[in-house]
C-alpha cells in the first residue's frame, strides 16, 4: 500500500537542522546575511545545501555548473565539498547579490575554483556551446528565473556529459504546480519542464521532497 510522506511541522524541522546538518560558521553567516534580503527566499535551505554537498564529495565532478548564484550558498556549499581540480562555473545577471558571493568564495579559500559569469544566462549558455562546451559538464544546478525553466532544460541538457547530473530545484514550487487553476508564467515554466522532463528517456530521474522540491536527473545518452 503507498503512503504519502507524513507533513513536517516546525518542531520536527527544527530537529532535523540540530541532528540532521553540520553548517560550517562561514555558511551559516552567509545564509544569516542574506536572510535580511527581501528576496531571501531565494537562498536554498540548509538541508538542501547539505545534501548538495554530500552529493558533491560522492560524485567529485570536475566541472560544475550553475544556473542561478544570487548570494553563493549554493556554490559554496559545492566548492567546499569538491575536489582541489574542481572547476563552477556559475551565471547570474545581478552585481549586488554575486558581490556577496565574491566575498564568501574568497574568505573560504574557493575562489580560484569558480568563475562568475555576468549576464542573462541563456545568452551565456549559448556561449558555452559556442566555446566548445557541449557535453562538458559532470554536474549541473538549476535554481534560476521560473518562466525560463523549459528553455534551460534544452540547452542545458546539450551541455551537460553522458553520465552527469542535473539538479533543478523549487520543482515544487509551494505546491503550486499541482493547483490546475495556477496558470501564471512562473508555475507553467516549472510545470513544463517536470513534464518534458518526466517524458524524456535520455534521463534517469528521481524528484526529492527536499525542501521545495528537487529533481535530480542523469543523462543515460
Amino acid at each position: 500500500m503507498t503512503q504519502m510522506s507524513g507533513v513536517m511541522d516546525s518542531k520536527l524541522y527544527e530537529y532535523m537542522l540540530s541532528k540532521g546538518i553540520r553548517e560550517s560558521a562561514l555558511l551559516t553567516r552567509l545564509r544569516e546575511e542574506t536572510a535580511k534580503d527581501p528576496l531571501a527566499r531565494m537562498q536554498i535551505s540548509p538541508e538542501q545545501g547539505q545534501f548538495m554537498k554530500l552529493l558533491v564529495s560522492i560524485v567529485q565532478p570536475q566541472t560544475i555548473l550553475e544556473i542561478g548564484t544570487f548570494t553563493g550558498y549554493s556554490s559554496l556549499c559545492m566548492a567546499m565539498a569538491s575536489n582541489d581540480d574542481c572547476h563552477i562555473t556559475t551565471c547570474d545577471n545581478d552585481e549586488s547579490w554575486t558581490a556577496i558571493a565574491k566575498r564568501y568564495w574568497q574568505e573560504a579559500g574557493v575562489e580560484q575554483k569558480v568563475t562568475l559569469k555576468l549576464g542573462e544566462a541563456l545568452s551565456t549558455l549559448d556561449s558555452l556551446a559556442n566555446e566548445g562546451k557541449s557535453n562538458s559538464f559532470d554536474l549541473i544546478f538549476l535554481d534560476a528565473d521560473k518562466e525560463n525553466y523549459p528553455n534551460y532544460f534544452i540547452k542545458l541538457k546539450a551541455l551537460l556529459k553522458v553520465g552527469g547530473l542535473l539538479l533543478i530545484d523549487n520543482v515544487f514550487w509551494s505546491g503550486k504546480v499541482a493547483d490546475s487553476s495556477d496558470v501564471s508564467t512562473a508555475t507553467s515554466g516549472v510545470r513544463e519542464l517536470n513534464d518534458a522532463l518526466h517524458k524524456d528517456k535520455d534521463f534517469e530521474i528521481s524528484m526529492i521532497p527536499i525542501s521545495d522540491g528537487l529533481t535530480i536527473a542523469k543523462k543515460l545518452v
